[in-house]
């Protein structure tokens, strides 16, 4: 299943979204723009449909109602999401789930449902609140998303939402996880446990996915061959190791604690990738890494999953990784800052951008002017 469209409200930067989504999606802009916070949006579906949290679990985490309310709500202050899901091979649309939420008036100002709907195949099969929400209004502090003994009929949009993975792995927390005390945050974001799951994986798949990997971190790290899953033989404490080549004739085997940042970086981007196929959230992904490798970066990703062909919502301001002439204009989302909130527009819908591709230019030089900060120029005052 993949995301074909998204529509927000009041969300966060965005006062106004309504955009098509392609299989492979880049958000950019320049720094502050929302980019992370529209990647957010599917974190924020994930934690309503995931068990044990639901609608105030994920409206508290992100600290009220009135921090994700986008400044410019004015007199409309609820917030709206509305996401349309394909299900079959040939893209078209099969569900589509919208959620309105508003804030209590009086009390614990809790955050309330709205409204809910869903439709699947364009006929509505929910549409909240009913007569039971109107008797008990403490029901609208739960989403039937959330609910297993209410979304019998459109559980798969929830199973789906509650699968999305986000990831901006951080080096250090895969080298030094022990030293890091503290339950964790949940989806492990971050890498704290990546070697974990590494180590859970079964063998012959945790091979063929560390083989897929080497294959494709040829054209990163030439020098890194033999990946493998090497577990410390007194302790048991997972480990990758490769072989490093250099002017020994034999080389020399490292493991993870010695890899470079963008290397592990890398490693556990690819995995990710091979790791499922439900929607793939990345932050940045060009962090930490050469610019040659930041420019061949959307060819090694599509390298490891050209098979699987999952989704992938990506963040940059990289000028580098958008000059890949693989990307095309409808895969890119230009998020534009202003006054009332950004705004957010496909690439190929913008026809002075679209002339410049059409002449050959690829994506990252046709919108470089766009991912420059409004006032960077400010920044010659400190010279």
């Amino acid at each position: 299943m993949k995301v074909t469209h998204l529509a927000l409200k009041n969300w966060k930067n965005f006062q106004s979204v309504d955009v098509d989504l392609s299989d492979r999606v880049f958000l950019a802009g320049p720094n502050a723009a929302g980019k992370s916070n529209l990647l957010d949006v599917f974190r924020f579906l994930r934690d309503v449909a995931g068990k044990g949290g639901g609608l105030q679990h994920a409206v508290g985490e992100r600290g009220g109602l009135s921090k994700i309310r986008c400044l410019a709500a004015r007199r409309y202050p609820n917030v709206e999401i509305d996401v349309t899901l394909a299900g079959s091979a040939n893209g078209e649309a099969e569900w589509r789930y919208a959620l309105g939420i508003k804030q209590e008036p009086r009390g614990g100002r809790r955050a309330l449902v709205a409204f809910e709907k869903v439709w699947a195949n364009g006929q509505e099969i929910l549409d909240r609140p009913d007569n039971m929400d109107k008797l008990d209004e403490e029901r609208l502090t739960q989403t039937h998303l959330e609910q297993v003994n209410a979304n019998q009929k459109f559980r798969v949009i929830a199973d789906f939402l509650e699968s999305v993975l986000y990831l901006h792995l951080v080096p250090q927390l895969v080298r030094h996880s022990n030293a890091f005390s503290g339950p964790g945050v949940p989806g492990d974001p971050f890498g704290r446990n990546f070697l974990d799951r590494v180590a859970r994986t079964p063998e012959k798949t945790r091979q063929l996915r560390l083989n897929k990997i080497q294959e494709a971190l040829r054209v990163a790290v030439p020098q890194l061959e033999g990946l493998t899953y090497t577990p410390d033989a007194a302790l048991g404490t997972p480990h990758i190791e490769a072989n490093y080549r250099h002017w020994r004739p034999l080389g020399a085997r490292q493991r993870e604690d010695q890899f470079s940042d963008g290397t592990l970086r890398l490693i556990g981007l690819l995995w990710s990738l091979l790791e499922g196929d439900s929607l793939l959230l990345l932050e940045e992904p060009e962090l930490s890494l050469n610019v040659s490798i930041v420019s061949r970066l959307a060819e090694l990703m599509y390298r490891v999953q050209k098979k699987r062909k999952r989704q992938i919502v990506i963040s940059t301001h990289s000028f580098d990784l958008l000059s890949d002439r693989g990307i095309g204009g409808e895969e890119v989302i230009l998020l534009t800052p202003g006054d009332e909130g950004t705004r957010v527009d496909l690439v190929s819908s913008k026809s002075e951008i679209r002339a410049l591709l059409e002449t050959g230019v690829t994506v990252g030089e046709a919108i470089l002017p766009h991912l420059k900060p409004l006032n960077a120029g400010q920044l010659d005052f400190f010279e």
